[in-house]
């Protein structure tokens, strides 16, 4: 596995990755209920030799300016050794269900900003990972999934160029699709039950290289 004992590893995100934690970051209980929690469970249990300060840094509602605005404090300052970041999920959303709204943050504006993030944080870090937004839903003609898929093949394409870890939560969550409906993880196509986070927590760290035969 690539994480080692005594590394940090750091959350940042939306409602995704936030899911009522508690703050300020490090809390006891400062994980929340999501894919996080999940993640720092499996480590813990599969490879209780290796300790992982996971801490996370979600806020709901965050699209990527947010996480510009609070970017030295939620992660510069907290001097992870591993980053991971989901971002753009509300991005997309807002361009949907606010769409008279002046602020969007267009397809060029998110690639500017997230590069810029990545560029900002990488010198300190041992290792990057990126992961797609996602919509919940099958059809690809949706133009909800339409964008989202966009705005998820911009970080993939800066994955490449940063030489980062990409996790597709989006292929993920399309492969359980093509068993279950959509409604057996979610009412709104975006935030996931606890099965949902267990798909986002396998595929972040099937990605690190999580030995599951352990």
């Amino acid at each position: 596995m690539k994480l080692q004992n005594g590394q940090r590893l750091l959350f940042i995100g939306d409602s995704i990755t936030d899911t009522g934690r508690e703050r300020p970051v490090g809390r006891r209980d400062g994980l929340g209920d999501g894919y996080v929690r999940l993640v720092n469970s499996l480590l813990g249990s599969f490879y209780p030799e290796v300790c992982i300060n996971t801490l996370n840094t979600g806020v709901s509602g965050n699209r990527v300016t947010d996480l510009e605005s609070r970017w030295q404090s939620d992660v510069l300052d907290l001097k992870p050794d591993w980053l991971s970041i989901m971002i753009g999920i509300n991005d997309v959303w807002r361009q949907f269900d606010d769409n008279s709204s002046s602020d969007q943050v267009t397809l060029d504006y998110y690639e500017k900003t997230l590069r810029r993030l990545v560029a900002e944080a990488k010198p300190g870090l041992i290792g990057l990972v990126l992961m797609t937004p996602f919509y919940i839903e099958s059809n690809l003609a949706d133009p909800m999934r339409t964008r989202m898929d966009a705005y998820g093949a911009v970080v993939k394409q800066i994955a490449v160029d940063e030489s980062a870890i990409f996790v597709d939560t989006q292929a993920a969550f399309d492969e359980y699709l093509t068993q279950r409906p959509t409604q057996s993880l979610c009412g709104d196509r975006v935030h996931p039950n606890q099965t949902g986070h267990m798909i986002l927590a396998k595929a972040f760290l099937s990605a690190v290289e999580f030995n599951w035969n352990r």
